[in-house]
């Protein structure tokens, strides 16, 4: 199958430019917002302990995280190198959702996405505290969804309040706002966050087929994800990610380079 290769998210849609001396001088950027300053006076110190508990480098050279829709729960993954493996280091609860389970295919069918993305931009000033914007509709949602309006505006932020986001308190966020401040800092110009309706081990899937019977089109969407879910389960590093022109995922064990759709 032919097959389409993304360029990766970029980090370009920041609300305020972006520093000459990037490694430098994002970080004093960010820490000029009040919340973000905030974030790193509490946060920093934690972050640090909790790395160091886990023997993971701090500040991390790459972040991963995952969430699960069924379960609630946000992993936040980290590395030394930009090609893993990947240690899990904290799991944060998702605090509120809306939809159902399932991919989010349009404007205002209130789902929360299901696929491989990007954190591409942070939003130091959200309504929601802090929020860093998820790559919702990536190549596979634009060939899958609606192909007028396929909806958009996908944040991980804080308060615990949603439609079509993902929560995690005010508290959570500044830890994860300010962990991909110092990501981004070091020069790394990838956040991947991947979605899943639920934790996609063998019980996973079965129950999932139990509760979704009939729905052929969802199973087999879901069970595409499972691939890239079970290769970071068997290796805990990241795939490389392609989206083929049907809308699937395709996943090769090219690890160098995170590309994203």
């Amino acid at each position: 199958m032919k097959s389409l290769l993304l360029a990766p998210a970029l980090w370009f849609a920041l609300p305020f430019p972006i520093p000459t001396d990037q490694r430098a001088s994002f970080r004093d950027e960010q820490s000029r917002f009040p919340r973000v300053h905030a974030a790193e006076k509490e946060k920093d110190a934690l972050l640090r302990s909790r790395f160091a508990e886990k023997k993971v480098i701090f500040p991390p050279r790459a972040v991963l995280l995952r969430a699960f829709k069924k379960e609630g729960d946000l992993e936040l993954w980290a590395a030394g190198t930009s090609t893993g493996p990947y240690a899990l280091v904290h799991t944060y609860k998702i605090c509120a959702t809306s939809g159902t389970l399932g991919p989010k295919r349009r404007f205002g069918d209130v789902q929360v996405p299901e696929g491989f993305y990007e954190l591409d931009w942070l939003n130091p000033e959200s309504n929601f505290y802090l929020s860093l914007h998820v790559s919702y509709p990536n190549a596979s949602d634009r060939i899958l969804g609606s192909r007028e309006n396929p909806g958009g505006d996908i944040f991980l932020h804080g308060n615990c309040v949603t439609i079509g986001c993902l929560p995690i308190t005010d508290d959570g966020i500044k830890e994860v706002f300010w962990l991909a401040v110092l990501v981004r800092n070091s020069g790394e110009k990838h956040l991947p966050i991947e979605i899943f309706p639920a934790r996609l081990n063998g019980p996973g899937i079965e129950a999932l087929a139990a509760t979704h019977k009939g729905q052929d089109v969802l199973l087999a969407f879901w069970r595409n994800l499972k691939v890239g879910y079970d290769f970071f389960e068997r290796t805990h590093r990241l795939p490389r990610v392609r989206v083929g022109r049907d809308g699937s995922y395709e996943f090769s064990d090219e690890i160098a380079g995170r590309t994203r759709p």
